[in-house]
């Protein structure tokens, strides 16, 4: 799924989709969520409709056993900027704000592009 193409709210609305499918395949109904995740059935009304907080998310996804899936929501990096640089041996050039420009007039060979 690209969700890129879609609005703010078309994600919201897929991920309450996504949380309805999860909670009946779990069987569970939305009173039995909300007092197992001990949140208001309201508040498992609003998360399906794409609605609601970011904390009662984790609540319900807890109770539902899928919150290891909260590591692919966003990912992780792996090896920082910094570290690759150091990495490489090369010295870590910062930006000059002189996009597409080349400094003629500095001599300093850290503000060298490579």
């Amino acid at each position: 799924m690209n969700f890129y193409s879609m609005t703010d709210k078309a994600i919201c609305e897929e991920i309450g989709s996504r949380l309805r499918a999860l909670r009946l395949r779990k069987n569970f109904t939305q009173q039995q969520l909300a007092n197992a995740a001990a949140v208001s059935l309201n508040v498992i009304k609003a998360l399906e409709a794409g609605k609601g907080k970011l904390s009662s998310l984790v609540a319900v996804l807890r109770e539902l056993e899928a919150i290891d899936g909260l590591d692919l929501l966003i990912r992780k990096p792996e090896v920082s900027p910094v570290q690759l640089a150091k990495r490489q041996g090369k010295k870590r050039i910062r930006a000059t704000g002189t996009r597409g420009k080349k400094n003629t007039e500095n001599s300093n060979p850290e503000s060298v592009e490579w």
